[in-house]
């Protein structure tokens, strides 16, 4: 029994796991994007990227995983992010073999991309998917500089309700730190607070990135997201430095986090040459 167990040990490190469930969306467009989407045999709900992922067996919802589903589908890893590691505890519990990745800093992707990587035995892609996403932080330097941007999220055809932005903790921190400038909501606030009126006023960002994924599926225009913002007496507003991101893809924080940045590249040019 021993050695059997010692000869599945041997393979697994030579040939890398073939039954994985992944249980982000992150982490289901990472391993794709290392060329081993095969290797998936089942996901949560939320993973439609890429099309491939909408054929793999549901698991349930990011935050509501089946546990009874999983170990029917008999994986031999489960690939899940840190704030599911109660639900790791539980996998454990039944022999089944995880990995806990933590995906909230722009650091943290590319650890977790190259950990992935490295699961699968594709360390060199890996490191190919890495070194782009490094070379798109280098193209946005000496853009602009010194300008304070706000990142809200959501839906917002009035400011008088709760506004929700981004906070100093995530990836999207750090990309406005790479290209010179800076958060316009205070080191002291973390994950996703939420503003009023007054904040935002107080604030007084120059640049406006809304986070509007899904946008046309709820039948909302760019200008009708814009509009109340140009109403406001903030420097983004008098400039018209307020850009929509509808992409799906900007929430999630996995390879094609080098799209968003290439993205906020184009945002950051657009109001150099206002």
């Amino acid at each position: 029994m021993k050695k059997i167990t010692i000869l599945l040990i041997f393979s697994i490190y030579l040939f890398g796991y073939e039954r994985v469930v992944a249980l982000s969306p992150s982490i289901n467009e990472i391993i794709f994007a290392l060329n081993c989407g095969d290797k998936i045999i089942g996901n949560t709900n939320c993973c439609k990227y890429p099309i491939e992922s909408i054929q793999k067996i549901k698991v349930g919802g990011y935050f509501s995983p089946s546990l009874e589903k999983i170990i029917s589908l008999k994986p031999d890893l489960v690939i899940l992010q840190e704030n599911s590691s109660d639900f790791d505890k539980k996998l454990n519990k039944v022999g089944i073999e995880t990995k806990v990745v933590k995906i909230n800093s722009l650091e943290s992707i590319k650890t977790a991309i190259l950990d992935i990587g490295t699961i699968f035995n594709n360390q060199q892609k890996a490191k190919e998917i890495v070194q782009k996403i490094d070379n798109s932080i280098i193209n946005l330097k000496g853009i602009v500089e010194n300008k304070k941007i706000l990142i809200s999220i959501g839906y917002n055809l009035e400011l008088s309700k709760e506004i929700y932005a981004v906070g100093q903790n995530l990836y999207f921190n750090d990309i406005i730190k790479a290209s010179g400038n800076q958060n316009a909501i205070d080191e002291s606030s973390k994950g996703q607070p939420v503003l009023n009126f007054e904040k935002i006023l107080k604030l007084n960002p120059d640049i406006v990135i809304i986070l509007a994924p899904m946008m046309e599926e709820k039948n909302i225009s760019t200008q009708q997201l814009i509009s109340p913002w140009l109403k406001l007496p903030i420097n983004a507003g008098k400039s018209k430095s307020i850009f929509v991101q509808y992409h799906e893809y900007s929430g999630i924080p996995s390879d094609r986090v080098v799209n968003f940045i290439d993205d906020f590249r184009g945002f950051l040019s657009a109001v150099k040459n206002r």
